[in-house]
């Protein structure tokens, strides 16, 4: 990961148009290609990104450097002017191990590992915790046609959920003996940023409630 901290300015052009004026801010450049502005406010939420896959170039403008991360799926382009940079360094961070998952996500996992229909109809489970280069995704399905979908669940459904996701597809989609692979993010609720992230990447999005996935559970154990 490469942090740098410049007094620059931001213009992002896509969908949306959205300009931040000169001022002294963190860029985040990650190993996965991505590119994020951050303020020292706002808690967690970038004030500009690109997620990959996406390109990046440098060049001389007055004087003064700019990057252009040019994404390779659309004609969004994310535009950083800097004026003066104050600091700028390299870290090896390594693979991560992902979020451990707590209880009441980890059950959603088993419920609907036992009740694949939730997901779709014809939906079957292959296995659990498919491993893939970069971790495990957490079920791996066959749909009715016998495509193969994988599926990422999470409590509340964000959108860094769908960029865990697509690495995954991106990973899968590699093997082919698997491939093509979709994606379905599964989740008690899901962010509207979210939906609208996974339906540029292709990724269907289902909202699972856990009490109704509770209460199949408890009538299988249920004689009469």
């Amino acid at each position: 990961m490469r942090l740098v901290i410049a007094r620059c300015q931001v213009d992002y052009a896509g969908r949306l148009s959205a300009h931040l004026p000169m001022a002294t801010r963190l860029v985040m450049i990650k190993a996965d290609g991505s590119v994020l502005v951050h303020s020292d406010g706002g808690s967690y939420k970038p004030l500009n990104w690109m997620s990959p896959p996406c390109t990046f170039t440098e060049s001389t403008v007055d004087g003064m450097t700019e990057w252009t991360v040019s994404a390779t799926s659309s004609e969004a382009t994310l535009r950083i002017l800097i004026e003066e940079v104050f600091h700028d360094s390299n870290h090896e961070l390594g693979t991560d191990p992902g979020l451990q998952k707590d209880g009441v996500e980890k059950h959603l996992q088993e419920l609907l590992a036992a009740h694949t229909r939730a997901l779709g109809e014809g939906m079957t489970l292959v296995r659990r915790e498919f491993m893939t280069a970069i971790g495990p995704v957490d079920l791996l399905c066959k749909d009715e046609s016998g495509a193969s979908v994988a599926v990422e669940i999470k409590r509340r459904g964000e959108i860094d959920g769908v960029e865990q996701l697509s690495r995954y597809l991106e990973q899968m989609n590699k093997d082919p003996a698997l491939r093509p692979v979709r994606g379905v993010f599964a989740a008690q609720q899901i962010k509207p940023q979210a939906r609208t992230l996974a339906r540029d990447r292709g990724i269907d999005c289902v909202v699972v409630d856990y009490d109704d996935l509770r209460g199949i559970e408890d009538d299988t154990l249920r004689l009469f």
